[in-house]
């Protein structure tokens, strides 16, 4: 009997609205996992947009519309994006592909199954807002990050994900990461703040798993289609996406399957079957 491949852990990155820098953490939250000797599929589930692939410089024919076509398998989509990372492409500027039916989105889940190499972390980067797709590959998550700048529209759209899929979903295990803050003082301020609003009118609450200070290079990164990670590791902007990363190692791995769809499920259920 073969070894039951290990089950990997599965971080969604959502934000309420656009422009708060939620791609840049998806990327650098997986590049900086790669460099820590962790083996990271990166799924740019930004679908109509592509910007993962962008922001690491990778070019690749196939994207994930070859997936649902029936004409590729996910693992022939795989292309190396950095040390440690795989990129599964989202398909740029494809009408279609930015509203997805959720037969397409459950096809997409469900392809991870088939997946026959070992993996530690896979890392979501899902559109803004709080489209029905958007949803469902976050609960198809084990952990959710919402990332959120302090400006009214930001922290006003993030409540109104996390209300979302707390009320609608009733999904836990949300945490925040505040982007383009002067300081961590300022990150767990502006997290304190919209944890108290979430308490207070959801009845729950979020965590705060660290913050990411502004940094011009970040902006530099961009234009020379790198991480940040990659491009300017002594960086203050990199020395906070490293210790995003490392926050994320030291949370309990969760192996137990929910009732909804996962990514990876037969893997969760393999493991749960071995444990028995």
């Amino acid at each position: 009997m073969s070894t039951p491949l290990r089950t990997p852990q599965v971080i969604g990155v959502a934000s309420g609205k656009g422009g708060v820098g939620k791609t840049t953490v998806a990327v650098n939250l997986a590049a900086a996992l790669g460099q820590r000797g962790h083996r990271v599929l990166l799924l740019d589930a930004d679908l109509g947009m592509a910007n993962a692939q962008v922001a690491l410089g990778v070019r690749s024919p196939l994207n994930i519309s070859h997936l649902l076509s029936g004409e590729k398998t996910l693992q022939e989509l795989l292309v190396p994006a950095a040390p440690g990372v795989q990129l599964v492409p989202g398909a740029s500027g494809l009408r279609d592909m930015a509203a997805l039916d959720m037969s397409q989105v459950a096809t997409i889940i469900h392809a991870f199954d088939a997946l026959q190499e070992s993996v530690d972390y896979l890392v979501v980067d899902v559109a803004a807002g709080i489209s029905p797709s958007v949803l469902t590959f976050m609960a198809a998550c084990q952990r959710r990050i919402v990332v959120l700048q302090d400006q009214p529209a930001a922290i006003a759209d993030a409540y109104g994900l996390i209300k979302v899929m707390t009320q609608d979903q009733d999904l836990e295990e949300i945490y925040l990461v505040a982007n383009a803050v002067q300081g961590d003082a300022h990150g767990q301020q502006l997290a304190q703040f919209v944890n108290d609003v979430t308490l207070k009118f959801l009845g729950r609450t979020v965590k705060y798993l660290g913050c990411v200070g502004a940094d011009e290079i970040v902006q530099q990164a961009q234009r020379k289609y790198r991480s940040v990670i990659d491009f300017a590791p002594s960086s203050r902007a990199a020395s906070d996406l490293r210790r995003l990363a490392q926050a994320l190692e030291k949370l309990p791995p969760l192996q137990e399957p929910g009732g909804q769809m996962q990514f990876f499920m037969e893997r969760m259920l393999q493991a749960q079957q071995a444990a028995t």
